[in-house]
């Protein structure tokens, strides 16, 4: 892969670099409101080439022998490791997150090649029959076949591994459509997969990666008929649009969408273990993903001595250079996100909270003003906003309750479905609240649920379907059974 200063601006269809035909999607560095880029879009034309490139990929990646597979898989998950400075600086650039993060945005993305190869190992060779009469019943596990990947800007290598993983590692091919904010990693993604699939005799159209208008983008490749399944990281407004889409065609959809996470603290949990999880779930990434704690619900009797212990933990998160090591807390990402928390901060004071850190934008000398500061809001309500949608950034909304049924209905009390977190020493709780809440992943005393062994996804406005651990590499297969009549001797 090209260093950082050598950027690819060029999509990649039909196993080659292409440039396109299209108005650019303009790339900004957030922390310093600088161009990093300038990347041609593609046109309705070049994206049904990418659709046509696609099918023929899936054909040759279904013909490719699984130890191929598994080799291409594999090497993948070693070239992110073998590039993964370069990776990390590139896509902390367009993204604004820490050099610290970025590194392991680049490790958690290789896990998901590891796992899917390791997956796809397993899974092979169990084509089970069964006897039924005088016939045998065969069981074969096929590959779903061209595939469509939609990806959001905050994870802009890991949920491409998410995703492409388990495709190629069932032999599926996949169209990969980035986020406009964050192109660059993709692109650099598909250098190294031409030249791994190249080193191990892989088809080099297995993969594309297109940039632009991302609703032209969707319509073209889902109305292509060869495309039978759709993955999508994003907004549920988005999803709905993209579910319609496939159900005019019966494609498969996966969606993965908006989260409002609560993160319950009862009286019996410890303090300083909630704080350092708490901690690792706001702030990874400045509080921009879609797990991270929104509304943070506190027994009553703890709520104080909680946050205080929590606030002493933020007052040492430095703001910064998301370049420099020492940097926790970067930009937001554009001043349209930067905005949104502004709006929650000052609704929330408006009905009555208090801002008890924070609350305003950081002014840092020779970067942009999209630096806000680690945040507290004390006294918070469920209605308001900062507790009804996303925040999206690093600000913790405080609120408090007194029984765990009051706890539970409060967390279950929203569209969002996704995830929550719970902090108990008490066993029977940890399993009762675990089961009672109303979403996909649940962090136990865990601020970090989220691995490649691991099925993720959610319930309600928050999606479904599940990437991820060997759920993920079913999801890119279908089942065909075989009814083979016996003759009578």
């Amino acid at each position: 892969m090209a260093h950082p200063s050598v950027l690819q601006t060029s999509c990649y269809l039909e196993g080659d670099f292409v440039r396109g035909d299209s108005a650019p999607v303009v790339v900004i560095d957030p922390s310093r409101d600088v161009l990093l880029a300038e990347v041609p879009g593609v046109s309705a034309e070049l994206t049904r080439r990418a659709a046509e490139s696609n099918a023929q990929g899936a054909k040759a990646m279904r013909a490719l022998p699984l130890l191929t597979r598994v080799e291409l898989v594999r090497r993948l998950g070693a070239a992110l490791r073998a590039q993964s400075e370069a990776l990390a600086r590139l896509l902390t650039l367009e993204s604004g997150k820490p050099i610290v993060e970025s590194r392991g945005e680049v490790e958690y993305a290789a896990s998901f090649f590891d796992h899917a190869a390791s997956a796809a190992e397993l899974a092979a060779g169990e084509i089970p029959a069964s006897r039924v009469a005088d016939r045998r019943v065969l069981v074969l596990r096929e590959p779903v076949g061209a595939t469509v990947a939609i990806t959001p800007w905050n994870f802009p290598l890991a949920m491409i591994a998410r995703k492409l993983a388990p495709a190629l590692a069932a032999g599926c091919s996949q169209v990969l459509k980035p986020a406009e904010q964050t192109p660059l990693t993709a692109l650099a993604f598909a250098e190294i997969f031409a030249k791994e699939a190249a080193a191990c005799g892989a088809p080099r159209n297995a993969v594309s990666v297109v940039v632009g208008d991302a609703p032209l983008i969707a319509r073209v490749l889902l109305e292509h008929p060869s495309t039978r399944k759709l993955t999508f990281t994003g907004s549920t407004e988005v999803g709905r649009i993209l579910a319609g889409q496939c159900a005019a065609r019966l494609i498969r959809p996966a969606l993965e969408l908006g989260g409002n996470a609560p993160f319950l603290v009862f009286a019996d949990a410890d303090l300083d273990r909630a704080v350092e999880q708490a901690m690792l779930t706001k702030f990874r990434f400045m509080g921009q993903t879609c797990i991270s704690a929104n509304r943070f619900l506190l027994a009553e009797s703890i709520q104080e001595e909680f946050l205080r212990r929590l606030e002493s933990r933020m007052r040492l998160l430095t703001v910064g250079d998301p370049m420099e090591e020492a940097t926790r807390v970067g930009p937001l990402i554009n001043d349209a996100g930067l905005a949104k928390v502004q709006r929650h901060v000052a609704q929330a004071v408006d009905h009555g909270a208090r801002v008890r850190l924070g609350g305003g934008i950081v002014a840092m000398t020779g970067l942009s003003r999209r630096f806000f500061a680690p945040t507290i809001l004390d006294g918070c309500a469920p209605s308001m906003q900062c507790a009804c949608e996303e925040t999206f950034g690093p600000v913790v909304a405080a609120m408090s309750f007194q029984t765990e049924e009051a706890a539970l209905l409060m967390a279950n009390a929203t569209p969002s479905g996704l995830a929550a977190y719970v902090m108990t020493q008490d066993i029977d709780r940890l399993m009762r609240v675990a089961e009672a809440l109303d979403c996909g992943v649940v962090g136990a005393n865990d601020g970090a649920p989220s691995t490649a062994e691991a099925p993720f996804g959610g319930r309600k406005d928050s999606g479904f379907g599940r990437e991820g651990g060997h759920h993920g590499l079913d999801a890119y297969t279908e089942l065909k059974y075989v009814s083979l009549r016996l003759r009578a001797k």
